[in-house]
């Protein structure tokens, strides 16, 4: 039956899988985790709601005169929290990459619940928040300080270019109140070696816990950190923070009172305000060891929809953007060594804090189309598989870490805000997008929700797409004792023999016509499909099994 039914597909048009340049790419229905795919791209006042298939099932529409500032999240009743900022902000007082200005609680139709807005020439809400369990909302801003202020903490005059610095801070916002409820001010733990006359002088080697003011790499920016994303933990009672201008993670306790966050004792760990944790660039406080986070985005704990028992279950995770001179982007995952009887993270002699090495650190297989400069997302499913974004040219993908295949594809259908053709080529930035979540099928938040077909988001869809890559799917390439990575593949496909009993391939089309013979001499064997037309390829053996294999 598996002979006569791969010949049934043969005589589909290999047209059908080519055309598909935007939107839906690549689909196995038996591997990919089932859910709905949530979205904000840049440059346009709608958040997205997509399924698997790439149809379009449910959009928030904005106000026209606003743009992402830049995260949503969708809570367990369905309501949308929305991170929005006015579309022109060359005449405000603070502005930098990333910023943002407006929180909004939308209910599913679009109505707002709750607003809170800051933006003016002291302070700025920028990147993105961490809703809380008990309904506050955690927001991280910039805050001005001036350039006599800068000096009297220490700051070198060289390293600010415009006479003023913007560090970051941590608001908790309770909507219920109207009120900001705790804080947390990076300035109020600073440690300097520049000059002794002045605040925060000390040995910064020897205060990993603490900020030094006069580690730049930014040529005296005012955007100091540039801290781009927050995550909380309810059972830790943390905060972690991506802080990318220091090629950091750090963690900060929560459990402190407002008083005791400005200063270094108090709180579960002990150390007020202090850092708790900080990881990937021990050059950021004169340590020692090799840098080994660049540029990362979307730091959190992995633990959205999966059991505590699930791999990786909270450890922390990265998009580590600019890894080896920025030319490829990585997904990292890492466990730091927590004493939960002290409330600590383990360090080592030289004070440097534990790990040694990531846990995982996951490529795409053909390694490029996954990377970003900037932005991007990481989440890892309940099916063990990681959905990755990369952010700058808006392409996800969903890839099994053990056997490197990538089994979704999605390529955000939109340039410069505007939907695009099935067929048309998109070029970096028309896209871009900060984050993609998944929702399983069952969260909570869709009961009683229509979650039917909107349509598609580009135009000329390819309706039928889904469909016949889910009949092309039951013919895996695990029935013909060989792994095959990256597929899809654009380059260099790497076939390699799980059996010492195979030892032919041959590479064919549709139509059954062979396009190259292929001996498996060795345990791994290259073959060069870069001259191929972008589609749908069939590898078999010499025993009839049949894989397939997408150029794209």
């Amino acid at each position: 039956m598996r002979i006569f039914n791969t010949f049934l597909i043969l005589f589909i048009s290999i047209s059908v899988f080519a055309q598909n340049t935007v939107g839906l790419k690549a689909i196995d229905k038996n591997k990919s985790y089932d859910g709905y795919n949530l979205f904000y791209p840049h440059n346009t006042n709608t958040v997205y709601l997509v399924d698997n298939c790439g149809e379009l099932v449910h959009q928030w529409e904005g106000d026209s005169d606003y743009r992402p500032g830049n995260m949503v999240y969708l809570q367990n009743n369905g309501d949308l929290l929305k991170c929005s900022r006015f579309f022109n902000p060359t005449l405000d007082s603070i502005w930098a990459g990333g910023g943002g200005e407006l929180v909004e609680s939308l209910d599913w139709e679009g109505n707002v619940n709750w607003s809170f807005q800051l933006k003016d020439e002291f302070d700025r809400l920028h990147h993105d928040i961490a809703p809380m369990p008990n309904g506050n909302v955690l927001m991280i801003a910039w805050e001005l300080k001036t350039f006599e202020e800068s000096l009297q903490a220490g700051r070198d005059p060289a390293k600010m270019s415009q006479q003023k610095v913007w560090p970051d801070y941590i608001l908790e916002y309770n909507p219920e109140v109207d009120s900001i409820v705790w804080e947390w001010h990076a300035w109020d733990h600073l440690i300097q070696d520049f000059d002794a006359t002045k605040d925060n002088f000390g040995i910064v080697n020897e205060h990993p816990e603490l900020i030094d003011l006069n580690f730049d790499n930014q040529d005296g920016h005012p955007d100091w950190l540039h801290s781009n994303s927050i995550d909380y933990n309810e059972d830790l009672d943390q905060i972690l923070l991506s802080v990318p201008h220091f090629d950091e993670i750090w963690i900060i306790d929560h459990s402190t009172t407002m008083e005791e966050a400005k200063g270094h004792i108090g709180g579960n760990g002990g150390r007020g305000g202090d850092l708790l944790f900080r990881w990937g660039n021990p050059a950021a406080y004169q340590g020692v060891g090799p840098q080994q986070i660049f540029f990362a985005h979307d730091a959190q704990w992995i633990d959205d929809f999966l059991d505590t028992n699930a791999p990786y279950y909270g450890d922390i995770m990265v998009f580590n953007n600019r890894v080896a001179n920025n030319t490829i982007s990585t997904v990292d995952i890492i466990r730091p060594t927590y004493n939960g009887i002290t409330n600590q993270y383990e360090t080592r002699e030289d004070l440097s804090f534990l790990p040694n090495t990531v846990e995982l650190k996951l490529f795409h297989p053909d390694t490029f189309p996954l990377y970003s400069s900037g932005l991007s997302s990481a989440q890892v499913l309940p099916n063990k598989n990681i959905l990755t974004l990369a952010g700058r040219t808006g392409h996800a993908f969903e890839i099994n870490p053990a056997t490197k295949e990538v089994v979704w594809e999605y390529l955000i259908p939109l340039r410069g805000g505007m939907p695009v053709a099935q067929g048309t080529e998109l070029s970096v930035n028309n896209n871009i997008t900060f984050r993609i979540r998944r929702y399983p099928t069952d969260f909570v938040g869709f009961a009683g929700r229509d979650l039917s077909s909107k349509g598609y988001l580009e135009l000329d869809p390819n309706s039928e797409f889904c469909n016949l890559s889910v009949s092309v799917s039951d013919f895996t390439l695990s029935d013909l004792s060989i792994s095959v990575y990256p597929n899809p593949v654009s380059d260099k496909l790497v076939i390699e023999k799980n059996s010492t009993e195979l030892h032919h391939l041959s590479l064919t089309d549709l139509n059954g016509r062979v396009l190259k013979e292929i001996i498996l001499n060795t345990q791994n064997t290259t073959i060069d499909v870069s001259q191929l037309t972008k589609g749908l390829y069939l590898l078999k053996s010499e025993n009839g099994a049949v894989g397939k294999v997408v150029v794209h």
